[in-house]
């Protein structure tokens, strides 16, 4: 069994709901991320969302971008992302992680490759935002040769034959994003997002997981009353802005952790409320 199936069975179990925070590898400097990935956990990080850095991030807002631009300065890459991994599994091989990212690095690294060191790594799932299942016929399956969950997006204007479609290729949990738009945007309405989720369930047992729009303990309490999992990223991305160049390294990673965890912390007491 997946470490990303096992998760859901257990909080089902317990009567939970999955947080999953994102955070973009490296940012805002490389000696953040593996101390990050365990604070989060300790904080109740139930799977871990990590970026890989594209330098052409289409489908994120302005604060990943900018995340990205922080970690590319640094010239973290896609191997260096699964180095971090592959510490984090020194300590803690229970906890899922899902690389969310962009195709262009994968395809320079090869498929085969990518799959082989990923799963090596100890990671569990791919989210790769910009190929479409229809034109991942060589790609999901070398995911699947090495165990990894391939995860796909579904949206607000994503029809009910096109979710069938991307269902019947997806693995782990679906990822419905909430709102219109990239990351960050705001105007999260709930009962929207029920209502799609109920369409949703119809046609698919994944887990449903729902993420854009998710800023505080509060949306995250209301999208945990309807969906498996609640994700938020652009809300932590936000606190590494605002300590990324105010501080030393050490100090802003220290400030950085402190409040990520606070943030994680609330929202953890407020789904299990």
């Amino acid at each position: 069994m997946s470490r990303i199936k096992g998760c859901f069975e257990q909080l089902k179990k317990d009567n939970k709901k999955a947080l999953v925070p994102y955070v973009a590898a490296g940012d805002p400097n490389p000696e953040i991320t593996l101390d990050l990935m365990h604070s989060m956990v300790e904080s109740g990080a139930d799977i871990i969302e990590l970026g890989v850095p594209f330098s052409d991030p289409m489908a994120d807002g302005p604060v990943i971008q900018k995340a990205s631009e922080r970690a590319l300065i640094y010239g973290t890459s896609l191997t260096d992302v699964l180095g971090i991994i592959k510490n984090f599994r020194e300590t803690n091989n229970k906890t899922p992680v899902v690389l969310m990212g962009y195709l262009n690095p994968i395809e320079v690294m090869g498929y085969d490759k990518f799959a082989s060191m990923a799963s090596d790594a100890g990671v569990d799932g791919v989210l790769t935002v910009d190929i479409p299942p229809e034109e991942a016929e060589t790609y999901i399956p070398a995911l699947r040769e090495f165990d990894l969950d391939p995860i796909f997006l579904l949206s607000p204007t994503t029809t009910k034959e096109r979710m069938k479609l991307i269902c019947q290729y997806a693995s782990g949990f679906i990822y419905y994003v909430a709102v219109k738009g990239v990351t960050g945007t705001s105007a999260l309405d709930t009962a929207a997002v029920a209502k799609r989720l109920e369409i949703i369930k119809e046609i698919t047992d994944l887990p449903v997981g729902v993420g854009f729009g998710i800023k505080n303990a509060e949306t995250a309490s209301a999208i945990g009353q309807v969906a498996e999992a609640v994700v938020v990223g652009s809300a932590l991305v936000n606190l590494v802005e605002q300590n990324a160049h105010a501080l030393s390294n050490e100090d802003a990673n220290k400030k950085i952790i402190k409040e990520i965890s606070q943030v994680l912390s609330s929202m953890r007491t407020a789904l299990d409320a």
